[in-house]
């Protein structure tokens, strides 16, 4: 690769960096051909973009980059690098995670990005297998915003409910 090709990586590395609040880094140098195109499958499914890079050049995309500071994630771009960049946070953990189980435990998981937090080492998966997406986060919360509501209308229906309305109605009676 000479210097012209190494830069253009570089810059293409930084807009793919730049354009994404998600990324993780896996190890995939001991999967075979096969198991590698299966990952790379699962990966288009799943709306993940996988490319193996250089770690000099992905760790000079990062060193460029305005904004954000990835330096906690420079002690794992050693060996074999794939990046993995996705939509949802959890998503390529997940991937991973299952992936995993069918190949022994390949590829390895070195480290992530998601919206200025770093996941560093291989402890941290499932932590991230855990994480909720946004639309799940943004349900719960729903659920728990309709939570009191349905207490204060079943209430209302049950036999203590018409005695509730009945009490409400006396006391509208005796002021008026």
């Amino acid at each position: 690769m000479n210097k012209e090709q190494k830069n253009q990586e570089i810059s293409d590395l930084l807009e793919a960096l730049s354009a994404s609040e998600i990324f993780y880094l896996t190890d995939n140098i001991s999967l075979n051909a096969e198991a590698t195109s299966a990952l790379r499958r699962e990966c288009f499914k799943q709306g993940i973009k996988m490319r193996i890079v250089k770690n000099t050049l992905l760790r000079k995309a990062m060193e460029r980059s305005e904004g954000r500071d990835y330096s906690p994630i420079f002690p794992a771009l050693k060996g074999n690098t794939a990046v993995m960049f996705g939509e949802v946070a959890n998503g390529p953990a997940r991937l991973i995670k299952e992936f995993r189980k069918k190949n022994q435990d390949k590829p390895a998981f070195k480290a992530a990005f998601i919206q200025e937090d770093y996941y560093v080492g291989a402890n941290q998966l499932d932590t991230l297998v855990a994480l909720k997406s946004k639309t799940e986060l943004i349900g719960d919360i729903i659920g728990l915003l309709q939570s009191p509501a349905k207490n204060v209308i079943s209430a209302l229906q049950s036999n203590a409910g018409n005695k509730i309305a009945g009490l409400v109605k006396a006391l509208e009676e005796r002021n008026a």
